[in-house]
């Protein structure tokens, strides 16, 4: 099955548009909604916040997709996933929100934005979340009553989905590419021991 790794393409000026909040996180990660009602399956905190805390993009993480007749898997390096948050805020995309990658929704706004360093002192672990250093972390909150009481609150939703464009590179011929190299200097060692 095809790899493709996701990256930027700087004379495009892509990446993310839109953190989507979703049932099913490609990234295989739930968020927490900080919150003081103690019904709700999520983290508590002290008071409710109305905040979604999650992980955005997970390195090296192997996502599957099915386009029509073609399944393949992407991924995103460490490298690819700071440029991408960084050019997410330096566009001022903080407001841009959809559900389930379908409609728009407004009310909803990305607070907090960081790159998991430490594993041990990053506040995600403080929340329990095990993420890997690398991993794009966001809060967002949410002042859309419609969307907290309806989509959060019923575990409708459970984890942030990102939009955006990227540009792929085939991993499978960069791989042969290496392998044939590989190969040839071992011809050649070969051949120096030999003579």
């Amino acid at each position: 099955m095809r790899i493709i790794e996701l990256i930027i393409d700087e004379e495009q000026e892509n990446g993310i548009d839109a953190i989507s909040i979703v049932e099913h996180p490609a990234i295989e990660e739930n968020f927490i909604a900080l919150n003081q009602k103690k019904e709700y399956k999520f983290q508590e905190v002290d008071n409710e916040k109305r905040i979604l805390m999650g992980a955005l993009l997970i390195p090296n993480k192997a996502i599957y997709r099915k386009d029509k007749n073609d399944e393949y898997y992407i991924y995103f390096t460490k490298k690819t996933i700071r440029k991408a948050s960084e050019l997410f805020l330096q566009k001022g995309n903080q407001h841009n929100s959809t559900f389930e990658h379908l409609y728009k929704i407004e009310g909803l706004t990305l607070v907090e934005s960081w790159i998991v360093e430490d594993k041990e002192k990053d506040k995600s672990a403080l929340y329990g979340l095990d993420v890997p250093v690398g991993t794009w972390m966001g809060s967002v909150k949410v002042d859309n009553e419609e969307v907290w009481n309806d989509y959060v609150k019923t575990g409708v939703v459970k984890g942030f989905s990102i939009e955006g464009f990227f540009a792929e590179r085939e991993r499978e011929e960069e791989l042969k590419k290496e392998i044939e190299a590989g190969l040839k200097l071992l011809e050649i060692k070969k051949a120096l021991l030999d003579a």
